[in-house]
């Protein structure tokens, strides 16, 4: 993206921390978020990102009558402008010393956590969405949310623990709930998210846990659940897919009766009740024995840390950094808010390797441009609208994967529907914020030459807003 730039690291000034810190934690900053950051200090900040509990966003409603997706013109131009049934008798959880969570009871969960409460009363699991709306839902209230790094981890889950409409579909609000879930479990212990996970209504369908049974296991679930979320290749065998598929059969859909179910329902009728070996242990597994056995294992830790690593500090964390936070997170009892608050205190977090180490995703670039110019409130359906043209299109990830990151994000193309978007919103605001301290504010003033000629040239503040936004270093986090 700046191939033979060498970028001079200012992070030796508080200042420069601190706004290095809201590149990576939350999505940007308006004036008055970075006022407030740089007058609390990193330190201070980082315990605000990390203490204050999220904030809820409003709820979704039920589908309204459709409306057309706004589609950017392809010759824009890149300048400013002005399932099986079951008695409710026979449903049980596999969580040992949890209430059953039958369609009466769907807010019980492991230790002692609320089941996400923004659920809106008219939405049934009947109910169907409205997918475009509900991107705009949630790119706008990643603009506006007062917990912007709950937002943030939200997005990490979304990649990490993939489900997508098309195969989910949008006959209920399962993508939804989906949402809330991951928004609520962001700083918790992996052992709940990974069982909230398994239940998910949106992953149910996306991996096909909701059609496996004892008799016939679907090995799909299983193998996702240490390939992609827990373990990684090589930690685990063809042998413990087989297993783990017949320990975790049992669950299903809500039928139509029961509409306030909100979470899958765990059938004893379909379920697999013998022993079984995996991860070198032979008994009788439910739910929670699979999950604990899987993070018994040292390559949880590293897998989760490594990951989370990569999505906050850089492409190329050492093997050394990251076996010493997957230590502390493994004796913390995978408490992610101990292995986060470890990471930004570390001094790899702020070293000079990490900055501008990474590349903005699609909806943080866009999300950002948008708060630097006071979160208009129209931008959120120019962001839905641009998601797939920069290869992020949200409930949408390519793959069980999720999306790619860093180089991925960035082609001739894409760098060209950037410049697209960013022409289009200063297009869409009336009033636009000065931009005389931009380059400082936004950039810590740390500019390749190129960069400094062409916001030179610029003759006003919609101009050298658009210079800032598309210059390289404006990519980077």
């Amino acid at each position: 993206l700046a191939d033979g730039l060498d970028w001079i690291s200012p992070l030796s000034s508080e200042t420069a921390r601190v706004t290095h810190l809201l590149r990576r934690a939350t999505f940007g900053y308006t004036e008055a978020e970075l006022d407030r950051a740089l007058s609390d200090g990193y330190a201070r900040t980082v315990d605000r990102l990390i203490e204050t509990p999220s904030a809820e966003p409003p709820a979704f409603a039920a589908r309204p009558a459709a409306t057309p997706t706004p589609r950017p013109s392809a010759s824009a131009s890149a300048r400013p402008s002005a399932s099986p049934s079951a008695s409710p008798s026979v449903l049980r959880t596999a969580m040992p010393n949890v209430s059953p969570m039958t369609a009466a009871s769907p807010s019980a969960m492991p230790n002692g956590t609320a089941m996400p409460s923004a659920t809106p009363a008219p939405l049934t699991n009947t109910s169907s969405i409205n997918i475009g709306n509900l991107q705009a839902w949630w790119i706008d209230w990643m603009t506006q949310s007062p917990t912007p790094f709950a937002e943030k981890m939200t997005l990490f889950w979304h990649g990490h623990f993939t489900s997508d409409y098309r195969k989910v579909g949008t006959n209920s609000p399962a993508m939804y709930w989906q949402n809330l879930t991951w928004r609520k479990m962001a700083l918790g212990d992996l052992r709940t998210m990974l069982y909230w996970a398994t239940q998910d209504l949106a992953m149910l369908r996306y991996l096909d846990l909701a059609v496996s049974t004892g008799r016939a296991p679907n090995e799909n679930y299983a193998r996702e659940l240490m390939e992609l979320f827990a373990l990684g290749v090589g930690n685990y065998t063809e042998d413990d897919v087989k297993a783990a598929a017949k320990a975790l059969a049992g669950w299903r859909l809500p039928m139509r009766t029961e509409p306030t179910a909100t979470v899958g329902l765990f059938d004893t009728r379909r379920a697999f009740t013998g022993p079984v070996t995996f991860l070198g242990k032979t008994a009788t597994f439910d739910t929670g024995a699979v999950i604990d056995q899987i993070l018994a294992q040292d390559a949880a830790a590293t897998f989760v840390t490594r990951g989370l690593a990569r999505y906050f500090v850089s492409p190329g964390v050492t093997d050394a950094y990251v076996a010493r936070l997957a230590d502390g997170y493994r004796r913390s009892k995978y408490d992610t808010k101990t292995l986060i608050r470890a990471m930004f205190m570390s001094p790899e977090f702020t070293s000079p390797e990490a900055y501008r180490a990474l590349i903005k995703s699609p909806t943080e670039f866009m999300v950002s441009t948008a708060k630097a110019l006071g979160a208009p409130s129209n931008t959120s359906q120019i962001i839905r609208g641009y998601g797939s043209l920069l290869g992020q299109n949200l409930f949408d990830p390519p793959s069980v994967a999720g999306w790619g990151d860093n180089a991925s994000w960035i082609s001739s193309n894409t760098m060209l529907q950037r410049a697209n978007y960013v022409s289009q919103v200063l297009g869409s605001v009336r009033q636009i914020p000065s931009a005389a301290k931009a380059h400082e504010r936004h950039l810590d003033g740390v500019l390749a030459p190129g960069t400094v000629q062409e916001i030179n040239n610029t003759r006003d503040d919609r101009s050298r807003w658009f210079a800032v936004f598309v210059s390289p270093e404006f990519q980077l986090k």
